[in-house]
């Protein structure tokens, strides 16, 4: 800590850092220990992180994050957006398909931009704001599997019908981005997909990563 910087402030964003990385929550003791407070202290920023609606307390007494933090989130999509819409253009004007990135939402994947290639005759119609369950579609694929193997080379998830039918769906994570769970990727019509399409995706993936860092 320095002169500039706030202890308290600190030790709350630690708390809500440690409730993000776990599924079942932890207990005032379990957070003393690993913030090496005591727990007056860990009592204190509980009840003031869920004042905010920032965290909440299930019956057994166990923190959890809460609510609040969806509205801080909401304006997280606008940025990741603007920053991720270089690559998406070019890797749709490119590939002549559909590109999307898209983002963990809850249980779904949900696209938060899309663009659309200029010189196709057809392409697939795909809209920001479409979810889809995480283990359907390659985009979702994409993300679960990153989350499987966080230390694996960057790989694509090819998927056939499985949103809209007849579809060809090519995905990558968005790797080494801290905070962000997401993947870019492609949404088209063919017979097979080029060869080529799987890599060029990993490609647009690295940029968008890269722009978010």
């Amino acid at each position: 800590m320095t002169a500039e910087t706030s202890q308290t402030l600190d030790r709350g964003l630690r708390v809500l850092k440690l409730l993000a990385d776990t599924d079942h929550g932890l207990t005032v003791t379990e957070l003393s220990l690993r913030l090496g407070v005591n727990r007056t202290v860990v009592y204190r920023l509980l009840a003031t992180l869920e004042q905010h609606a920032l965290i909440r307390r299930d019956l057994g007494g166990r923190a959890r994050v809460g609510l609040g933090v969806l509205r801080l989130g909401r304006q997280v999509h606008p940025l990741v957006r603007e920053a991720a819409m270089p690559a998406l253009r070019s890797l749709a004007e490119d590939i002549g398909a559909t590109a999307h990135l898209t983002m963990v939402d809850g249980a779904d994947a949900l696209a938060v931009a899309v663009v659309e290639p200029t010189w196709t005759d057809y392409h697939v119609a795909y809209r920001a704001g479409f979810r889809h369950p995480l283990d359907r579609g390659a985009a979702g694929k994409a993300i679960l599997a990153a989350r499987q193997h966080p230390m694996a080379e960057p790989g694509y998830k090819l998927t056939h019908g499985e949103l809209e039918a007849g579809a060809w769906g090519v995905a990558a994570p968005l790797l080494g981005v801290t905070g962000v769970e997401g993947s870019v990727g492609v949404v088209m019509l063919a017979e097979a997909v080029p060869e080529r399409v799987g890599p060029r995706v990993v490609d647009a993936a690295r940029e968008v990563a890269e722009a978010l860092r």
